[in-house]
């Protein structure tokens, strides 16, 4: 049997680590918090109430576009009317299938939830490997479109935190600290989509000259330099759109009122 690198077969190795170290900490972290994630994403998307508390509306719930959406919060207004669920299964689909089709948090849960590997140096539980080539992950392949739907959604976040700037009586000029979370969240959000390596690829990529494209190689170059810490960001703008959520969800259940600096 060949066990090269090259060979037809894996390579016949009997003890499945000989790493002294804690490799299965980081898979079982990744494991436990996307988990939580889901869960706690999963509650907020089918509840479909306590999204909104002028001015701030959740990230998981805008843009708002149904006829049962809160008042107030449908800036758009309501193009898909007929819609009888929570609103946010419209929308949480797009930036959802941008994560979920992300090359680092495809090595992420790929490690965390299927085992495949592990860890590095760690046999994994798969008698075979397909890769992407096949039913169903062969639909990793549409990252690209999911990001761009993932930039319009960033840039209504933006509006939203232009919004966030007045107070529950439409006036302008006022700043809470919910204002400050949400813009801390569209930034966090920004930063992940915008060192995504898609995006990368986009705006540098089939390019056989620089010199002859200025712009664009500046802007590839900037991008290079936020996609050096893209899973940080990953991981920064997971919780910090879940603790947008949580904190509207507290807004509007009257669990507290929203502390204004001015």
């Amino acid at each position: 049997m060949a066990t090269g690198v090259f060979g037809p077969e894996r390579a016949s190795v009997e003890a499945r680590t000989l790493r002294p170290d804690r490799w299965w900490l980081p898979p079982l972290t990744t494991f436990v918090v996307f988990a939580a994630f889901i869960v706690y994403s999963t509650w907020r998307a089918f509840s479909g109430d306590d999204y909104y508390a002028a001015p701030y509306i959740s990230p998981f719930y805008s843009p708002c576009l149904t006829d049962n959406c809160v008042e107030g919060s449908n800036d758009f207004g309501s193009p898909i009317g007929w819609w009888g669920l929570s609103p946010a299964l419209i929308i949480l689909i797009f930036p959802l299938g941008f994560r979920l089709s992300c090359y680092y948090y495809r090595k992420a849960y790929y490690r965390a939830f299927w085992l495949s590997p592990p860890a590095c140096s760690v046999a994994e539980p798969h008698s075979k490997y397909t890769g992407e080539t096949r039913f169903p992950l062969i639909f990793q392949n549409i990252h690209r479109w999911f990001l761009y739907a993932a930039a319009v959604v960033a840039l209504i976040l933006t509006y939203d935190v232009v919004l966030a700037f007045r107070d529950e009586n439409e006036d302008w000029g006022h700043m809470g600290l919910g204002t400050v979370i949400l813009l801390a969240n569209v930034v966090l959000i920004w930063l992940y989509t915008l060192s995504c390596h898609s995006c990368r690829h986009v705006i540098g990529g089939r390019l056989r000259n620089f010199s002859r494209h200025p712009v664009r190689y500046k802007a590839w170059t900037l991008v290079s330099r936020l996609n050096r810490n893209h899973p940080q960001w990953a991981w920064l703008s997971l919780f910090s759109v879940a603790l947008a959520d949580f904190y509207v969800y507290l807004l509007a259940t009257g669990a507290f009122d929203d502390p204004r600096f001015f």
